[in-house]
Order: C-alpha cells, then sequence, then structure tokens
C-alpha cells in the first residue's frame, strides 16, 4: 500500500494468536517549524563548534566517550560495544497486551503521535478487524514495542479510518502533581463564582477543531524573514505588554463576563453551544487515540 513518507517502524501488529503485518509513520509534520542557524555576522557565515575540554583545548573525536555522571564530576564512561550489547534485540512485533478505556489514561503520559498502516493487501482484513473491535469496545490496546534499540510503552487505537498509535512515557518519567500542587489551600469557595463561571464555559463549549487555531508568533516571523530577504527596514514597536499590578474584583469581572457574553451571542447560538458539549467530550477521547 503507497503512503507518503518513510516507515519509522515495520513489524507485527499482535493480537494473541493475530499477527498483521503493519508499519508506522510519524503522524508529525516537523517541516512547517522555523529553524535558525547560528551566523557570524561580519562574515555571514554560519558557526562552527570545535569540542573543547578545559585546560586542555581541541581534542579529536575519536577521544570522546559517552559517560554518565554518577555524583559531582564522576563519571562512568560506556563504550560503544558496550552500549550496543544492552541493546535490545529489534523485536518486530508489537503485542497488544492490556485494554483499557481511553480516558483511563492521563494525557500527561501521551508524548508522540503515530499511524499504523497494513504493509500490504493480505494485511488488510486482520487490521480492519482488530480497527473495528477496538471502536466498539471504547478501549485502548496497550503495549510495549522495540524500536532502534529502544523499548517504548505505547498505546493503539482507532483513528479515522484506521489505527493510531501513542508513544507514552513511562511512570517514572512523570513529576509528581503534588509538590506543585499541595500548597494550594482548601478554600471554600463562593457558590455564585464557581456558578458563574461554570456558566461561561457551558456557553463557549464546541467541538474541538483544531484547524482554527493558528501559530501567530510562526506567522509573523515568516513574514518578518520575508521582508528581511527583500531588504525591507524592520521598525521595532514599543513594547505595550502592561506593567505593575493589576487588582481585579473576581465577582464583579464574572457577573460583567456573563453579561457582556449574553449581548455579544443570540439566544440560538447560546441553545447551540451547550448541546455541542457531549459532543465535545466525545471527541476529546477520540482525540487521544
Amino acid at each position: 500500500m503507497a503512503v507518503p513518507g518513510r516507515a519509522y517502524w515495520k513489524g507485527f501488529l499482535r493480537l494473541s494468536l493475530v499477527s498483521i503485518g503493519v508499519a508506522v509513520y510519524n503522524a508529525v509534520d516537523t517541516t512547517s517549524e522555523i529553524k535558525f542557524n547560528q551566523i557570524h555576522k561580519p562574515t555571514g557565515k554560519r558557526i562552527n563548534y570545535t569540542k573543547t575540554v578545559k585546560g586542555i583545548g581541541p581534542i579529536d573525536n575519536a577521544d570522546i566517550v559517552k559517560a554518565y555522571e554518577v555524583d559531582e564530576d564522576t563519571y562512568v564512561t560506556l563504550e560503544p560495544e558496550e552500549l550496543e550489547a544492552i541493546k535490545l534485540e529489534s523485536k518486530k512485533t508489537l503485542d497488544l497486551q492490556l485494554f483499557v478505556d481511553a480516558n483511563e489514561i492521563d494525557p500527561r503520559y501521551f508524548e508522540r503521535p503515530y499511524y499504523i498502516v497494513p504493509v500490504d493487501e493480505h494485511a488488510v482484513e486482520g487490521y480492519l478487524v482488530i480497527r473495528d473491535a477496538l471502536k466498539k469496545s471504547g478501549k485502548l490496546g496497550v503495549g510495549q514495542v522495540t524500536m532502534s534499540g529502544r523499548e517504548y510503552l505505547v498505546a493503539v487505537g482507532p483513528l479515522d479510518k484506521g489505527l493510531g498509535m501513542h508513544v507514552m512515557r513511562y511512570a517514572n518519567e512523570i513529576r509528581s502533581a503534588g509538590q506543585y500542587f499541595s500548597d494550594l489551600p482548601d478554600q471554600k469557595l463562593d457558590a455564585e463564582m464557581v456558578t458563574l463561571a461554570g456558566e461561561l464555559i457551558g456557553r463557549k463549549a464546541s467541538a474541538f477543531k483544531p484547524e482554527q487555531y493558528k501559530n501567530h508568533y510562526a506567522a509573523k516571523l515568516q513574514e518578518l524573514v520575508r521582508e528581511k530577504a527583500l531588504g525591507h527596514k524592520i521598525v521595532v514597536g514599543k513594547d505595550e505588554r502592561p506593567s505593575g499590578s493589576n487588582v481585579v474584583d473576581l465577582m464583579d469581572a464574572l457577573r460583567r463576563s456573563v453579561k457582556d457574553d449574553k449581548v455579544a451571542k443570540p439566544a440560538g447560538d447560546v441553545a447551540k453551544g451547550g448541546g455541542q458539549k457531549s459532543s465535545a467530550k466525545k471527541k476529546a477521547g477520540g482525540g487521544r487515540r
């Protein structure tokens, strides 16, 4: 099956005794990212980096080894052959070992999205069977897969007409939320303020449409690059960010927000917004897959 791009991994998607030949492709397009180079301003030439050691100066690449810091300024050096020896064998199977509800997985665990496609026409039927079974169950398949010598935790679920895969973080890679939120007080809140905030949220509830959001910084940056490439002079405006304290009465701000929102939005739109609430929740769950 012809698909754009180069496969990141090829192997078998396995459900018990059923194995389907699949290929995994990166779902993220990195070509849209703007990358900068460092240039020597007087000559306009790119900067080269020379590896140096303090007190010695420039060194040869042949004298560089990888090392892990076990204490301050104390390292355990690792030779290439030692690292190669512990590399996990390139396991060619993505085994779905556990199935969980999509909303059971904390969003913090999701890291990178991929597409899974069948490698040929012989794999299509089994692929579609697994896709539809996952879709009907509302579950994500969790397993581990070895890619480039490393073992990754992944979740697999239905996505559009096919299957998507998320590489996930392991539990020890997630910082505990308690160390950030433990100092928050168990404060009794004004019920009216919570109700007003909930009313604002309800009115603005809608299906998530990512195409509506644009990266304004990236657009401005591309425009700046085009203008400078044409030799145009750029006039930098004054920084107009607010300064100083701006104490706002929370209750007053909520009441005015609700009032202004009523004026800005016709009654029909308000009802429509509320009706989209359940749809938004469904899409949020589907988006994680």
